[in-house]
This record gives structure tokens, C-alpha cells and sequence, in this order.
């Protein structure tokens, strides 16, 4: 099958055509209302185009004390004022409205540790406090903001 599709409109494929099209394996479909025939062009383009990948924020995070530990590095004692924060959310650092961490163009911030009181923690929700280290990253100091956010794909729509 070629994937193929024939879209007609106010017209009739002949005996030939209809056996060919059985034959190759290429659908017909015959619309007699124009906004119909459209909508199903508009659908079988949107069906070609790539999704697109947008960031979508799940948390911010208010650091509001700084633990330096030997062998471990920083940990900042959080704050998460609003969404959820989890273990493998990618973060940023922001201070005093600008980006810290990462700074690199397509480099991504990980969480190494995340926990809730002396306890490992999959997710913290707002209004809780927990624990933060941030993979390969210790210049953590207290008011910096600690965003978290994940990439989703988005269909792709025709406007």
C-alpha cells in the first residue's frame, strides 16, 4: 500500500478506476459537501506534519536554605510553592530573574536527589518542603527559584 488517498468531489470513479485503486491499495473517498472534502485534506496533512516539542512548567521551587555537605555537594532546602517537583523533572535555577543553570543551549538540568525530610521522595507537591541537589551543580544560594519542567509533543494542527 502506498499510504495513498483520492479524495473526490461531486464526481464518481469508474468501474476501471475503483478496481485499480482496490488493486494498489489506495483508498477513495467521495464528498458531495465541500467542507467535507476539506476537513478531511486538512486531516491527512496533519497526519504528515511532525509534532512539536514545547516546554511545559510543573513546579517552581523557592530555595530558602543551603546545606553544603562533603562527598554529597549543595543541597537546598526547598520550598515548592506551586505544582509538583519530581525526581525526574528537568530544572533550572533562576536567580533574581535570570537563568543560571543551565546556560548552555540544549543542556538540560537534572535533579540527583530529592527528598522529603531524611526519606528519598519520587514527587513533592506545593505547600511541602524537601530536599534538592541538582546534578553537577552546587552554586545554589538562598531566594534562587528552582524550575521544574518537562518536554511534551504537540500534534502539529493546521490554522
Amino acid at each position: 500500500a502506498s499510504d495513498a488517498i483520492i479524495i473526490g468531489f461531486q464526481v464518481r470513479p469508474s468501474p476501471e478506476a475503483r478496481r485499480l485503486a482496490e488493486k494498489e491499495g489506495v483508498e477513495i473517498k467521495m464528498y458531495s459537501i465541500i467542507y467535507e472534502a476539506i476537513s478531511e485534506v486538512k486531516d491527512a496533512i496533519e497526519g504528515l506534519l511532525e509534532p512539536t516539542k514545547e516546554e511545559k512548567i510543573t513546579a517552581q521551587v523557592e530555595v530558602r536554605e543551603v546545606f553544603k555537605i562533603s562527598k554529597v555537594g549543595t543541597i537546598a532546602g526547598c520550598y515548592v510553592q506551586e505544582g509538583k517537583i519530581s525526581r525526574n523533572s528537568h530544572v533550572r535555577l533562576i536567580r533574581e530573574g535570570i537563568v543560571v543553570y543551565p546556560v548552555k543551549e540544549g543542556q538540560i538540568g537534572e535533579i540527583s536527589s530529592l527528598k522529603r525530610f531524611k526519606d528519598d521522595a519520587k514527587e513533592v507537591k506545593a505547600g511541602f518542603e524537601c530536599g534538592i541537589s541538582i546534578k553537577n551543580y552546587n552554586d545554589i544560594k538562598v531566594g534562587d527559584i528552582i524550575e521544574g519542567y518537562e518536554i511534551v509533543e504537540v500534534k502539529q494542527r493546521l490554522k
